[in-house]
């Protein structure tokens, strides 16, 4: 006959216990898994409006440039190394993808590193900003002259963008360089039709 333990003034067999005790750990498991899944949910919805800034910038840019101002891609000469107008929209869709998944992961290091990481949040929302305006004076206001300067110091500000987040996050910085090098075909391209056209 298997001995029995006394509490509390009656008895309970040594099997409930540990049944009890059984429960009470998946129960604590299970509060584990709840907390980990919404502090998940909590990274994500962080990383997803990096993403949706950059890229509303650029839906808002197109937008006034386009439909508001009416610009056009076409009507005017181009170099003969322009890619097709189809190749625009992807590129632009996964660059700022990046870029925004980039300024995540310094977003995060303010953590750590407050004064750094703004500093290069700072150069981040600048050339963002200098991004936006370029499809509106290129496209829109058919201004190629003063669109291609504008680049250039879109293109300077991307590179200090870039520099600054090496230095918080190699990842980052990575991540950056596409951007960079589409944008410094862009200005290649800004200036070629900008004289192809004068």
């Amino acid at each position: 006959m298997r001995p029995e333990v006394k509490s509390s003034g009656f008895f309970v067999k040594p099997n409930i216990l540990l049944l009890i005790k059984k429960k009470l750990n998946v129960k604590a498991i299970n509060i584990n898994g709840v907390i980990g899944n919404e502090i998940s949910m909590k990274k994500w919805k962080q990383i997803l409006l990096s993403i949706l800034i950059p890229e509303a910038a650029g839906m808002i840019s197109g937008l006034v440039a386009f439909q508001i101002l009416g610009g056009k891609f076409t009507g005017y000469k181009k170099p003969s190394f322009t890619p097709p107008d189809y190749v625009f929209g992807p590129a632009w869709t996964v660059l700022y993808a990046l870029m925004g998944i980039a300024s995540y992961r310094v977003w995060k290091i303010r953590q750590h590193d407050q004064k750094r990481a703004k500093k290069a949040l700072n150069f981040y929302s600048a050339q963002l900003f200098f991004n936006f305006l370029w499809s509106i004076i290129f496209f829109g206001l058919r201004y190629r002259g003063l669109a291609f300067l504008e680049i250039l110091v879109l293109l300077i500000l991307i590179v200090q963008t870039t520099v600054e987040f090496f230095k918080l996050d190699k990842i980052a910085g990575y991540l950056m360089i596409p951007y960079f090098l589409w944008v410094s075909f862009a200005t290649i391209l800004n200036y070629s039709i900008w004289q192809l056209n004068r």
